[in-house]
């Protein structure tokens, strides 16, 4: 004989959970964390973009040099070449990052949609009338609530992703994202400073015919630049000093949020389901069977 006290849990358990599904109060928590990540992800992306940028405006500004009068161009920013390269396979984890928030974002609208909410909401009425009444359709009474049961994981399980992912990161991984971020963004700064001063310093060309104290400015300028590329060097190599461990100390933020969470957290999602599907659940009366008939 089935306890009743048993059956009125699962009732109560089904129906708090239909009203929260319906209420949309997960949902919305669910939808605000993503869009903090989402957002988050997009501005670090465009950080990367702009700190690329101005490595490849480094790279192709020359500083031309006549020593002896041979023609000599130099190109400071080439110092930079393996930062660059760090930077761009950064650009695409912040791609990636953000494509997989967005298709988190997806999945909320999806499973928070009406339908979704009407389909969940009439199977486990569905499943709750078999429970009480066992007699109607008994073959249907246990794959109803294993149903309901998955439809259930699926309904909550990407806003409750949402929401452990957001509060992971503000345990444990704000503090570098932000240290890291305002470095990027300072070097960002410096390099494009940097560059500002290459192009200004950069000496003109002496046109043919010119008098004898323009091609002495020339030379002297020359001179000058000679000893300014040992500078210029210098000061890309300290603005770029610790830029790849910001680099990677980002990439391991948002891989950790993106990547590796959401594995576990599907892993999790996917044995919990296979464990539910195996739950054994109130089994309907055979024949001749009293309980729930009033016979002793």
């Amino acid at each position: 004989m089935e306890k009743i006290s048993v059956k009125l849990a699962l009732t109560l358990v089904a129906v708090a959970l239909l009203a929260l599904a319906t209420s949309g109060v997960f949902d919305r928590a669910g939808f605000e964390y993503t869009e903090r990540s989402f957002k988050r992800a997009l501005v670090t992306f465009a950080v990367a973009r702009g700190l690329n940028a101005v490595i490849s405006v480094a790279q192709g500004t020359e500083i031309a040099v006549e020593p002896a009068g041979v023609g000599v161009n130099f190109t400071p920013g080439q110092v930079l070449d393996p930062i660059n390269d760090l930077v761009e396979q950064f650009s695409w984890v912040m791609l990636a990052s953000a494509t997989a928030l967005g298709l988190q974002r997806l999945l909320l609208d999806l499973f928070a949609a009406t339908p979704f909410t009407w389909l969940l909401t009439a199977v486990w009425l569905g499943a709750l009338l078999l429970l009480w009444l066992p007699r109607v359709a008994p073959w249907g009474r246990a794959w109803l609530l294993r149903l309901g049961l998955l439809l259930l994981v699926l309904r909550f399980a990407v806003p409750f992703l949402a929401m452990t992912g957001e509060l992971f990161y503000g345990a444990f991984l704000h503090e570098r994202y932000a240290a890291s971020s305002a470095r990027i963004e300072q070097v960002t700064v410096n390099i494009r400073e940097i560059n500002e001063g290459t192009e200004q310093e950069a000496p003109a060309a002496v046109e043919e015919g010119a008098s004898l104290l323009e091609r002495a400015q020339r030379a002297y300028q020359s001179a000058v630049s000679a000893v300014d590329v040992g500078s210029y060097l210098h000061k890309y190599e300290q603005a770029a000093a610790d830029m790849s461990e910001q680099v990677v100390n980002l990439i391991v933020v948002f891989l950790v949020q993106t990547v590796l969470l959401p594995m576990l957290f599907l892993w999790g999602v996917w044995r919990g389901m296979g464990w539910l599907w195996r739950l054994p659940l109130p089994a309907a009366p055979q024949r001749g069977d009293g309980a729930d008939s009033g016979v002793p």
